[in-house]
């Protein structure tokens, strides 16, 4: 199969890329840049120049392959509602380029947007319209499948982790603490978060694009729930700072935007992905990771 994927240069995408290559795919790469289409280039891809703002562009390549897997995303906290909207008008076009063709895509989105009280979250749970702006993404490919396409989510755990993850949430976390001379959790820091390895979730985009499911979510979940006050635990431990509790408005105050990620409880279950795709995560854990000491070397 031949495979369209934006965000192909990134720290998923490469992975994806590698995984789709080693299956004996080939590959489209979307590249925003010549050093994006020299890191294509270096892992056996060829590239399609584009970004996820240029729609002509995401429909030619959408239209040159046989499937697509969306990755790319702009991660960009500052004006995050408006970059998950640039992300709704990207998965729509590229919908209406797969209209008709029977051409499988793989969104992604995130277990985070998923609130269920404590209760391990499934892949049947749906986000509540209007709680968060990335839901944008599942709505625009939930229209996509309305219009026949063979449309699928893939959800991230908040954490995608490895020795590639440079500034994903932990690096942020560690930045942090760095900077604040502790490492925060909020209240009892109880609340859990799930995690996926780097090396798991790119096979799990493969296994779900070779699947060619209509309307299907899959959960790329490893850990089901790690407490959050664990981590600050691991990260203080190797920082040689302490690790404290901070109340509600403290923790607004400590992590300014990320507040809200350093609150959520999101455990979440992925038994019905790993049955429907025979995926099992089989590379470290996040703890694990932690324990190994790459990320605080950097």
């Amino acid at each position: 199969m031949r495979v369209f994927v934006t965000g192909a240069a990134g720290m998923i995408g490469s992975a994806t890329v590698q995984d789709l290559l080693a299956a004996g795919h080939e590959v489209l790469g979307l590249a925003r840049s010549d050093a994006n289409e020299k890191t294509l280039a270096a892992l056996g891809a060829e590239s399609h120049r584009g970004d996820v703002e240029d729609h002509d562009s995401l429909r030619r390549g959408a239209e040159a392959a046989d499937g697509v897997i969306h990755l790319g995303f702009i991660h960009d906290f500052a004006r995050f509602a408006e970059v998950c909207e640039i992300d709704r008008r990207a998965i729509t076009a590229l919908g209406e380029a797969l209209v008709g063709t029977d051409k499988p895509l793989i969104v992604t989105s995130g277990t985070a947007l998923l609130t269920t009280n404590g209760r391990l979250a499934t892949e049947d749970d749906q986000p509540v319209a209007g709680t968060h702006p990335r839901i944008a993404s599942e709505e625009a490919t939930r229209g996509a499948v309305e219009r026949g396409v063979r449309a699928s989510l893939v959800r991230l755990s908040p954490s995608v982790h490895s020795e590639a993850d440079l500034h994903g949430f932990i690096p942020i976390l560690i930045a942090m603490a760095r900077e604040k001379g502790e490492a925060a959790y909020v209240g009892d820091g109880a609340n859990r978060w799930p995690a996926v390895h780097r090396l798991d979730a790119a096979r799990l985009y493969r296994l779900a694009l070779e699947k060619r499911a209509h309307g299907a979510t899959y959960h790329g979940v490893g850990d089901e729930g790690i407490p959050f006050r664990t981590i600050a635990e691991m990260i203080a431990k190797h920082l040689g700072v302490p690790a404290v509790s901070k109340s509600p408005e403290e923790a607004a105050a400590h992590f300014g935007w990320f507040g809200h990620f350093a609150g959520i409880d999101n455990p979440t279950s992925s038994a019905r992905t790993q049955e429907e795709l025979s995926w099992t995560p089989n590379h470290p854990g996040l703890l694990d990771d932690l324990e190994k000491g790459f990320y605080f070397e950097r």
